[in-house]
């Protein structure tokens, strides 16, 4: 008998050698219908994968993300049979689970056509019916190379090439298809039950603009079909929502031929843009950040020091000064590192909190471009923080809070995870361990639920990440928590302890906004482009009836600007319902509309975005309540 030990902490004894598909079983009839795979210590693995040991299992179902992963990772084989049914002169690349889906490249002298689409579902759907049982096999790197050969699968063959040697390859088979693939799977097709493919786009083979582009199909999967519809249904909502489409309609931001990935702000867009940094300079500032600014251009000797070169350099961007290499900084953290430095602390100066928004730049490959989601230069509201060890938990703690307090002004859910050492890093065990268990004492001092994402964390220390839920039900990763010990030992930073002595600080990373852009991109998809009063570019539109009213309505926009209140006119020659349109349109809260009665009375009526006619008033008094809703940062949608 072997000893397992459940996700909730519950202790089971069982057989050596059953199937977890079998545990499943054992603990609920409904579990194991529903059971997807499971995670043996920590490790996903499929139903029928026997445990031999004493471990940890977590049974996986759709619930689950990485249960979701693996239906859909056997989705993208189901895609993949169905093409090579209808087409077997296709040749076939990858086809991963992603976020949502899955994917797969292929190579065909056709283009994948809507129709098309429609046809290899049909197929699917076959598929899914014949309930094939997905079958693993393992070949010798000659014996697979072989099989691909045989197979004229030239993409799979340099796949297994590119592997080492003496690896052993793994395949899966599903009636008369086989693939290669490290898995894991569902143990049928039929436990797939709902799929639909979405779009087609270009991908060169391995992402390298000097390879072939493929065709890449996009689809999905689902155990319900009203989980599908739902998911449809919200898909086309976020069309609606799309940044880039608002962006260009509103006059937000643009995005250029001559710099792709470099985002261009808008007068109406810095609005926005500098709302969000003047609200956070005053939390900041309440909280005890200092605000600092340092360099875009640092020596290369630097990012040595710093570990960037060894970890990061691929993403970075280099030039020369006076015959000397620079880089472009893709973090801020070395600049507040130096400042630090610059003179002797005291234990009784920390913590030291520096803030800064600094312009980063990162280089992103094309394809991976997407409005202001994904660039290549953007502006991190970064702090970085130095302390000692005795005051870690509470600066975490701190930090948190004064997260969580920005999210809320925004109305925004979240989820937490901790995000622990990856295998690209630096620093001693001691240290990580040391660091990760700070940062599960402060989630435990505050309260919060997270889960655990092993193997994520930056390479220079864990992460708590913060995921905000917008206003259709997707996440975004926004704000993050980094505890580091290890840029500190890299740059030798000290302070002077109550013994008179030099001690090692610990440093935190942080950002809450994350990127100022992808921000704004989140905001502009939650809000559908209405942005609440106070993030609006124009908060007020004042228009006319007739021309008779000029004067007046010039005499109104004068008093809101005297107010600080951003005002628009609109006194064309047009229909007051088609001025009261086009103000919909541009998203602006509130419209006054003036007419003679207004005129003679000195008042005004108002309409609201959300509300419609809120009735004639005094001008005053419309001032006040639109102030009140300014200064609150009423954030209803």
């Amino acid at each position: 008998m072997i000893k397992i030990v459940l996700k909730d902490g519950k202790e089971l004894e069982v057989e050596k050698g059953l199937k977890v598909a079998d545990v499943a079983a054992k603990l609920s009839t409904s579990l194991g219908k529903k059971a997807l795979g499971a995670k043996i210590n920590g490790k996903v693995e499929e139903l029928n994968k026997e445990i031999n040991e004493d471990c940890k299992l977590e049974i996986l179902t759709f619930e689950d993300e990485d249960g979701k992963k693996i239906l859909r990772h056997t989705g993208s084989h189901i895609l993949a049979q169905a093409v090579k049914r209808l087409y077997p002169e296709v040749k076939l690349a990858i086809g991963p689970s992603i976020d949502d889906g899955f994917y797969y490249d292929m190579d065909a002298d056709f283009s994948f056509t809507p129709e098309l689409l429609e046809k290899i579902e049909g197929e699917m759907n076959k598929i899914i019916k014949e309930n094939e049982k997905l079958e693993r096999f393992e070949l010798t790197r000659d014996e697979a190379v072989k099989l691909m050969e045989e197979k004229n699968e030239p993409y799979k063959v340099q796949l297994i090439k590119d592997l080492p040697e003496d690896e052993i390859i793994s395949f899966y088979k599903q009636g008369d298809f086989v693939d290669l693939c490290a898995g894991p799977h569902v143990p049928s097709t039929g436990k797939v039950k709902v799929v639909k493919l979405l779009s087609i786009a270009g991908a060169y083979w391995r992402g390298n603009e000097k390879n072939k582009m493929l065709q890449r199909i996009y689809g999905t999967a689902f155990e319900k079909k009203n989980d599908l519809k739902d998911y449809l249904t919200m898909m086309e909502e976020a069309k609606k929502r799309d940044h880039r489409k608002l962006g260009k309609e509103l006059d937000l931001f643009s995005i250029h031929e001559e710099g792709p990935g470099f985002p261009f702000f808008h007068p109406k867009g810095m609005i926005i843009r500098n709302e969000l940094q003047n609200y956070w300079r005053q939390v900041h500032h309440k909280a005890g950040y200092d605000e600092i600014m340092t360099p875009i251009i640092l020596n290369e000797e630097l990012w040595h020091q710093s570990g960037h070169w060894d970890h990061y350099k691929e993403n970075m961007y280099f030039t020369k000064i006076d015959d000397e290499d620079y880089a472009i900084k893709p973090m801020n953290c070395p600049g507040s590192i130096l400042v630090y430095k610059n003179k002797i602390h005291s234990y009784r100066d920390l913590p030291i909190r520096y803030g800064e928004m600094g312009i980063v730049h990162r280089h992103e490959k094309s394809g991976a471009l997407h409005g202001l989601m994904r660039v290549r230069c953007f502006t991190q509201d970064d702090a970085h923080i130095f302390m000692t060890k005795d005051n870690m938990k509470d600066e975490i703690v701190n930090v948190i809070k004064l997260i969580d307090s920005f999210y809320k002004v925004f109305k925004f859910e979240y989820f937490v995870e901790l995000s622990t050492r990856p295998e690209d890093s630096m620093g001693s065990d001691e240290d990580w361990e040391a660091a990760t268990e700070g940062l599960k004492d402060a989630l435990k001092a505050v309260g919060l639920d997270y889960k655990v994402n092993e193997g994520d964390g930056a390479f220079y220390g864990p992460k708590i990440d913060f995921h905000l839920k917008d206003s259709i039900g997707r996440t975004w990763q926004c704000g993050t928590v980094q505890l580091d010990f290890q840029m500190p030992e890299r740059f030798d930073l000290t302070y002077v302890g109550a013994d008179g002595e030099k001690h090692r600080p610990v440093m935190v990373h942080r950002v809450v906004f994350g990127s100022i852009e992808r921000f704004i991109g989140i905001l502009i998809e939650n809000y559908a482009g209405a942005f609440p009063a106070w993030l609006a570019p124009v908060q007020v539109e004042v228009m006319n009836i007739t021309d008779a009213q000029d004067d007046y309505v010039n005499e109104v926009v004068e008093k809101l600007k005297e107010n600080d209140i951003r005002v628009e006119s609109d006194m064309r020659n047009e229909k007051i319902g088609y001025k009261i349109r086009e103000a919909q349109m541009q998203k602006v809260p509130y419209m006054i509309v003036l007419g003679e009665k207004e005129m003679k009375d000195k008042t005004i009526s108002v309409r609201s975005r959300k509300g419609g006619d809120m009735g004639t008033m005094a001008l005053d008094d419309f001032i006040s309540k639109l102030k009140d809703e300014i200064d609150k940062k009423i954030s209803d949608i």
